[in-house]
């Protein structure tokens, strides 16, 4: 799979709320670029001063592998060569207020650790043999307006009791 850099129309579309295919953009994509393999990571981090990616590739190392905002979307991004399949990170994020850190695991991750550990796994679905063919068709052609609904109402006053 070779994943591009946002574009500005993904850029609009993401600003519009109306970008319906974001997990093939944001996360963490094996990709080449220039002839090197390596993988392509995008997280939305908005209020960041600044972001890097840590994993077991370098260490677990917050100064080493620095992402860029992407305008003022609040995208952050890069490219790491040599990161491939299997290899395990998180987004080392720097808040823009009083200088917050924390290490998070990838919101669009494909595959992740199993608990207690948190760490992300850059993953590869391009080979994934899906099985879902036959209820993806009649999903499309169901009535979503006509189908029956079920509404929960709960009370918190008296939810705890």
């Amino acid at each position: 799979m070779s994943a591009e850099l946002l574009t500005d129309y993904d850029i609009h579309l993401w600003a519009e709320g109306n970008h319906a295919r974001t997990y093939e953009k944001l996360g963490a994509h094996v990709a080449e670029r220039d002839g090197v393999a390596g993988t392509q990571f995008a997280v939305w981090a908005p209020n960041a001063q600044s972001v890097s990616v840590i994993g077991d590739f370098n260490g677990w190392n917050r100064e080493q592998n620095w992402m860029h905002p992407v305008r003022s979307s609040g995208i952050w991004q890069c490219f790491i060569p040599g990161v491939g399949v299997g290899v395990l990170y998180k987004y080392a994020i720097t808040s823009q207020y009083n200088n917050y850190k924390v290490d998070k695991a990838d919101p669009y991750a494909f595959a992740c650790e199993i608990r207690p550990e948190t760490a992300s796994k850059v993953w590869d679905l391009s080979g994934y043999a899906w099985g879902d063919k036959e209820w993806m068709a009649r999903r499309g052609a169901a009535n979503a307006l006509g189908a029956p609904i079920a509404i929960y109402e709960v009370h918190l006053g008296s939810w705890m009791r």
